[in-house]
């Protein structure tokens, strides 16, 4: 497995974890003796309490994310361009993040020279249509998930698929997510986990009050519309987890599959399946 070599990587962080600031220090001084350029953005430069340096002509070949699947998500989101990232799980269950701790320096060096391989995961384009006032566009890497707050009753959510009704479900909400999501929020509500391979999306109810209302696997070329069809209830739409917003009486939540999509390094011979029997203990 073979890649063009690295000349330039970004340090992406989490900025209120102090292992995740020791480290990014850490390994800048290591990139920089070892001649390769490094770029920070402003938070993790005010979080290192650096100078802002001047971008590198070449741009960066590389984003290395220290910290768990929550920061590379946040990152994953924010990036203009298609650059290959590498997660360094500081975290716990870290299923996006490719690498520990340990194994970070190893690693690199690897691929700095080129030696690794690279997978596309989707993402989801979100648009929400406002029954009154102006909507709002998302792109989510997990899930959108529309759902109650804690007080409130249960609600009703009409989804309709390319155009033509499938099911109105009586829950405590609904996530959408792709499959590198369905072993997030999807898999607490009892979803099904998908190879991040397969072409997909999951709808999967949250706590439906009939048991016949079960996730549906749909192809990623599918358009998901959601429609909320409770008045005066508390509901939000939520985004990954890290962003969301209300929603009202009739707004609708339209998605698809995104155009573009996030490279992930694979610098490990570890497969998904490893990953599920290590995470998930089904190892025994």
């Amino acid at each position: 497995m073979s890649a063009a070599p690295i000349k330039c990587v970004s340090i992406a962080i989490k900025h209120r974890s102090k292992e995740s600031i020791r480290l990014a220090r850490e390994l800048r001084e290591w990139l920089l003796r070892r001649g390769a350029g490094v770029q920070l953005d402003e938070g993790t430069r005010r979080s290192l309490d650096l100078p802002e340096e001047p971008a590198s002509p070449f741009g960066t070949d590389l984003v290395v994310v220290l910290g768990g699947d929550g920061t590379l998500l946040s990152v994953a989101r924010g990036l203009e361009k298609d650059v290959p990232i590498l997660g360094v799980n500081l975290g716990s269950l870290g299923f996006l993040t490719e690498i520990s701790r340990a194994e970070l320096y190893p690693t690199l060096v690897d691929v700095l020279e080129g030696r690794y391989r690279t997978v596309e995961r989707s993402l989801l384009n979100v648009e929400l249509e406002r029954e009154q006032g102006s909507g709002g566009s998302y792109v989510v890497f997990n899930d959108a998930v529309v759902n109650k707050s804690a007080l409130a009753r249960m609600i009703r959510l009409g989804v309709c698929i390319d155009g033509r009704s499938v099911a109105t479900y009586r829950a405590d909400g609904l996530i959408v997510s792709t499959p590198t999501g369905s072993t997030a929020y999807n898999l607490s509500a009892g979803g099904p986990i998908v190879h991040p391979d397969v072409r997909v999306a999951v709808i999967t109810p949250i706590c439906p009050q009939s048991l016949s209302m079960r996730p549906l696997v749909v192809p990623d070329s599918s358009t998901i519309d959601v429609r909320l069809e409770t008045p005066d209830e508390e509901v939000y739409l939520t985004l990954d987890g890290q962003e969301g917003t209300s929603l009202g009486y009739k707004d609708s939540v339209r998605i698809r599959v995104a155009d573009r999509t996030v490279t992930l390094v694979k610098a490990t011979q570890r497969t998904f399946y490893d990953g599920l029997r290590s995470k998930l203990r089904w190892g025994g």
